[in-house]
């Protein structure tokens, strides 16, 4: 009887269920999208009602579509969207404010006016910038604009959480209240010294300690599901956020690996090992991920807020095209961007130089551009972004890179992943599995449950596809770089 690890994606746009065979390959996929709420500029919003409801059916879907039976599942593994966070009752589950999205700039005003109290402590307990992206001031404003809500917190009759906490309450049936510590360091709550919520911190916020839930390594015990009924009884045995999830799909697991993914956003991770990391080129130290009462393994990220997200935005909002597959022909239709620069700064720019004031940019346009020169302005801009963070990173770490492993959605285009090679100039390497953010989630529950007894047992499992290899005249990427830079200028001093 063959066996296979679950696992729950998810993602900022949609919730996926993916069934992986006990080798790491994709046995069956279902996913379901959610809506985004945009009720303000600057403002992102999700239903947490909606995403619980899309986790129950899309793991009905696949285990439908599967044909598999409970007991072929060892296990199930959890990777999030990070930072995103929402309220619930702790007795009904009932959600009881809207998911505050990562994405979200609405407390960034409020946290520039306190950056003189707030920057410093937050640096040195959690080695995060002070921005609106992390969780802890998007749950302070939370807090400050329900009474009745922080009224209830200080009586501990409401839990909050990332994406993560919220699924397993649900899946458990309020049984287990925990995070891992992937998401516990993303939250500018955490203690990235002492591996524990930070009273200080939590103070300064004015979140009271109680409403967080209890830190777990990202693969051991996190409980056993009671519904959705088609897989009660199974074992969750491992939580990671995205990113360090999806480094882990990728074996990123030692120090100096590297892996990229693009997706909503795109966000590099370089393992550091066991030291906690610092950069002062604009990279934030993150715990990579913990096995169980093992030491933590730490990373550098570099996040970028706007990578598939603005092709979305031009699909859905502007309108250009009628859907995905149109987009990328058009954009392959044309040999360049004839002049087009586009800098999707719609929540500022994150890494490496967390600008909020920074807004979106398209320049270089004339009587010439078309539509197609705009669309493959806004796909090589993914490239362009990481570029920046990629040498930052350099910067850092001092060493250059050899190659770079990719995945995510957008990583199934070729143009793309030439472009980033030739801008690069280091090849990149894409795994025959591109859905390594499920893909690391499940490895790691099964980690958790003891299917595999260390991480040497996954390595052999990661397979190359297509090693994308630069072949561009160094002059002419010195000269489109040039140019992008110019844009990225002209994208921070909007204002004047």
């Amino acid at each position: 009887m063959e066996q296979y690890f679950l696992a729950i994606d998810q993602g900022t746009t949609s919730t996926r269920a993916i069934l992986f065979t006990v080798d790491g390959q994709i046995r069956e996929v279902a996913a379901a999208e959610h809506r985004q709420y945009h009720p303000q500029p600057g403002w992102v919003e999700h239903s947490a009602e909606e995403i619980w409801s899309n986790t129950s059916q899309v793991i009905e879907n696949v285990m439908t579509a599967a044909e598999v039976e409970l007991e072929q599942l060892l296990a199930l593994g959890i990777t999030n969207q990070r930072e995103s966070v929402v309220f619930w009752d702790r007795e009904t589950r009932e959600p009881l404010t809207p998911v505050i999205v990562w994405q979200d700039s609405r407390t960034q005003d409020w946290l520039d006016e306190h950056s003189d109290t707030l920057s410093a402590e937050v640096k040195k307990r959690s080695g995060l910038p002070l921005t609106a992206y992390f969780s802890a001031s998007k749950i302070s404003w939370l807090l400050r604009h329900d009474p009745d809500l922080a009224d209830r917190a200080k009586r501990g009759e409401v839990c909050v959480g990332t994406m993560d906490t919220w699924l397993l309450h649900n899946l458990t049936g309020g049984e287990v209240f925990a995070t891992d510590v992937t998401n516990a360091s993303r939250t500018m709550l955490y203690n990235l010294q002492e591996d524990q919520w930070d009273e200080t911190l939590c103070q300064l916020f004015e979140i009271p300690a109680e409403i967080l839930p209890q830190i777990r390594p990202s693969a051991g015990d996190f409980g056993t599901v009671t519904m959705p009924e088609c897989i009660a009884g199974v074992k969750i045995t491992a939580i990671l956020g995205d990113q360090q999830a999806a480094a882990f799909g990728q074996h990123a697991v030692s120090a100096g690996q590297t892996k990229n993914t693009y997706g909503t956003g795109c966000f590099l991770l370089q393992n550091t090992g066991t030291e906690i990391p610092s950069s002062e080129h604009g990279l934030i130290p993150t715990v990579a991920y913990q096995i169980g009462d093992q030491p933590r393994s730490f990373a550098l990220e570099g996040s970028i807020a706007v990578a598939g997200s603005a092709l979305q935005w031009l699909r859905d909002q502007v309108q250009l095209v009628p859907d995905t597959e149109t987009l990328v022909e058009v954009a392959a239709s044309v040999d360049d961007t004839g002049g087009v620069y586009f800098v999707p700064a719609f929540s500022g720019l994150y890494a490496p130089y967390w600008d909020t004031n920074a807004r979106g940019l398209l320049i270089g346009m004339t009587g010439y551009t078309t539509n197609a020169h705009i669309l493959r302005a806004a796909l090589e801009s993914t490239a362009y972004q990481s570029v920046d963070v990629l040498t930052a990173l350099a910067d850092s770490t001092g060493q250059d890179l050899e190659s770079i492993k990719v995945d995510g959605g957008m990583a199934v285009n070729d143009q793309l992943l030439q472009f980033q090679a030739d801008l690069l100039n280091v090849p990149v390497q894409r795994p025959t599995v591109i859905e390594t953010t499920a893909r690391g989630a499940a490895l790691a529950a099964g980690l958790g449950v003891g299917h595999f007894t260390d991480l040497e047992d996954l390595a052999e499992l990661w397979q190359l596809d297509t090693e994308f290899s630069p072949s561009m005249d160094p002059e002419e990427r010195a000269e489109l770089l040039r140019y992008w830079h110019r844009a990225i200028e002209r994208t921070r001093n909007w204002l004047g």
